[in-house]
């Protein structure tokens, strides 16, 4: 029996989500959900699996073993239909270092780099840092679905060298079908852009929905992709710093494993590849439950403002809830200030995510639903 009602006291143990609110919010009582981690514990599996390493008392360098990519190769085919050969791996610490690393290995100073705002901040920072020309295709709220605006896209296409793709989408939810892989992925085989796919959340579908990996569509669009995953997010483990990139093409595969060998960042973290090789192995039944869970959680908020002026974005993936305020006619300073400071809650505000993101607020539902009852009954409350 998985016990996702479980309240595990978080405070105290360095952890950003909840010893970082006075920091963040200029309060440190607010009820936490903002940052993309989990109040569940990390799955027994994993947790016994790390233990059992630890107690080996030596922790020195180490290398990744074979079961590593295997358990993520079976695990891809299994959940997500993609077969992938044991080559196109390579390592990284986290996804958002794989961002930085894939714009320094694979393009120069001043070349444009698209991203799709509202969306996850640090890629506007990975283009912005180091000196390449943003481009943005913003995504487009219709009918209470954010869609595509290709022609826009195929625009800016004809000016950039690279894509960073957000998929499932971070912060709207939406899980792109094959269709609008295919439309993205012929426009840039045809302008030579090279696509660096963020599949971070693709184990957290909600029900109903079926995620399809970019480089999957067909093999012109796979030569011209690097797929990044981890189980970070999939099993609450940020914290063990262990991603991997996966890129069938030679010629990239060898530009960006080079630029992480000159930075000497192969090594890894011993504990990170033991849960990675415990999640990937044992973690099916976990995460068709986790997310029973999060439909549920996504139920009980939607209901809560069905009559309310906030509208929420239903996600087809991820365990956020993208919040329109836009009704409410206030600024999003006064939407900030409302939730921090009369509701009580800590949310990710919708600025931060870029054009498109004002009088919008990101809500992290992977927490108890006794919590987000709380909090639903609150945004009701003030708003």
């Amino acid at each position: 029996m998985i016990d996702f009602d479980k309240v595990v006291d978080r405070e105290n143990t360095s952890c950003v989500k909840y010893d970082l609110r006075q920091k963040i919010f200029n309060r440190p009582d607010v009820i936490p959900m903002w940052v993309a981690d989990m109040d569940f514990p990390t799955p027994d599996f994993i947790r016994k699996a790390v233990l059992q390493r630890a107690e080996n008392s030596i922790y020195g360098y180490s290398f990744r073993p074979e079961s590593y990519v295997d358990s993520i190769q079976n695990w891809l085919l299994r959940r997500h239909g993609w077969s992938t050969e044991s080559d196109w791996f390579v390592f990284s610490p986290g996804i958002v270092p794989a961002v930085n690393f894939a714009i320094l290995s694979l393009t120069n100073p001043g070349d444009g780099v698209i991203i799709q705002p509202p969306v996850y901040f640090p890629f506007f920072n990975a283009v912005n840092d180091h000196g390449r020309k943003l481009l943005t295709n913003q995504v487009v709220l219709q009918s209470s679905q954010y869609q595509i605006d290709f022609d826009d896209f195929e625009r800016k296409a004809k000016q950039a060298k690279l894509f960073i793709f957000s998929s499932p989408h971070n912060p709207v939810g939406r899980v792109w079908q094959s269709d609008e892989l295919q439309k993205l992925g012929e426009i840039c085989v045809r302008n030579n852009v090279i696509i660096l796919s963020d599949e971070i959340h693709n184990d957290l579908i909600l029900p109903g929905n079926r995620h399809t990996v970019m480089a999957s569509v067909s093999s012109e669009i796979a030569r011209i992709t690097l797929t990044c995953i981890a189980p970070s997010k999939t099993f609450n483990i940020a914290g063990l710093a262990t991603s991997s990139v996966i890129i069938s093409n030679p010629d990239l595969r060898k530009k960006y494993a080079s630029f992480i060998d000159s930075i000497h960042l192969t090594g890894g973290n011993i504990f990170g590849s033991v849960a990675s090789v415990a999640g990937y192995t044992h973690g099916d039944t976990w995460v068709d439950a986790l997310m029973l869970y999060i439909e549920q959680n996504l139920s009980i908020l939607s209901h809560a403002l069905n009559n309310s002026i906030i509208k929420v974005i239903k996600p087809e993936a991820t365990y956020m809830a993208w919040l329109d305020f836009r009704v409410s006619g206030l600024s999003d300073d006064e939407i900030k200030h409302k939730l921090i400071f009369e509701a009580g809650l800590g949310l990710s505000h919708g600025p931060t995510f870029g054009e498109g993101g004002e009088g919008f607020q990101r809500i992290n539902l992977a927490t108890t639903s006794g919590i987000v009852k709380e909090a639903a009954a609150r945004l009701k409350e003030i708003f």
